[in-house]
């Protein structure tokens, strides 16, 4: 398999943030860590391994990227008022040095990617592809949650607001809403059993959100005995990408 660590220098950050590409073919897919995570946490936890027959077959290409978290939503370091204003940096470099990056690399420059992450990735993923819809056709989210606003200890601000996907989907409206309603397509996904309370209560809400905005979207809720943790994310993975890169998945075509 294909495996290429790359650095990508942030102009915005002032510093280099870390990619691994895994495959050479197929469906090319953007990865976001959960909260605080690395690029190589979906090797670190098996992803990539279950993934491995897809990837191998040219199939599949997964771009991990690692987060800047500790930066932004998540730096207890950072005043309130400087950590959604972090964000947009990251965001900077994600769209100015990554999506151009994956371009290059897959000989497309108009290439439109799928974006999938699982707890505070699922997040970013769903956040990315609700701004940015014409580079991002599908966000698969699993056991996320939507509203940003549970780390900022009720601290609010335009960056805060732009960055909430509970609060701009509800006011959304003219081009920016008929763009996401013609050009991407979000998969919520989440289990029902430990450590699932607040995802499954956001997934929820949020697919309310996306169904009352007429914003394409399924909502996907496994069992009772699916927690909130890698092991079933591998499972989830694995079922959604086969499916997903075999045309499996008819709820796409909304």
């Amino acid at each position: 398999m294909r495996r290429e660590y790359v650095k990508l220098f942030s102009p915005a950050i002032g510093r280099e943030l870390e990619l691994i590409a895994y495959g050479h073919g197929g469906l090319p897919v953007l990865v976001f860590p959960s909260s605080e995570g690395s690029c190589h946490e979906y090797e670190d936890f098996k992803m990539i391994h279950v993934l491995a027959p897809l990837i191998e077959a040219g199939k599949l290409r997964m771009y991990c990227v690692g987060s800047y978290d500790s930066e932004s939503w998540y730096g207890k370091h950072l005043p309130l008022h400087e950590r959604a204003w972090h964000n947009t940096l990251y965001e900077n470099w994600i769209m100015n040095q990554v999506v151009p990056a994956i371009a290059a690399d897959v000989k497309n420059p108009k290439v439109k990617l799928t974006v999938t992450g699982c707890s505070f990735g699922a997040f970013h993923s769903a956040n990315f592809a609700l701004k940015f819809p014409e580079r991002f056709n599908h966000a698969l989210c699993m056991s996320g949650v939507y509203d940003i606003r549970f780390l900022l200890h009720g601290h609010h601000d335009m960056h805060v607001y732009f960055n909430n996907p509970m609060e701009y989907v509800s006011l959304m409206h003219g081009e920016a809403l008929e763009s996401v309603r013609r050009n991407t397509r979000l998969t919520l996904v989440c289990g029902q059993g430990q450590w699932e309370d607040t995802a499954l209560a956001s997934t929820r809400e949020f697919w309310w959100l996306l169904h009352t905005r007429n914003i394409p979207n399924y909502m996907h809720l496994w069992g009772h005995d699916v927690a909130h943790d890698w092991p079933w994310w591998r499972i989830q993975i694995q079922y959604y990408m086969s499916n997903l890169v075999e045309g499996k998945m008819p709820w796409l075509n909304i």
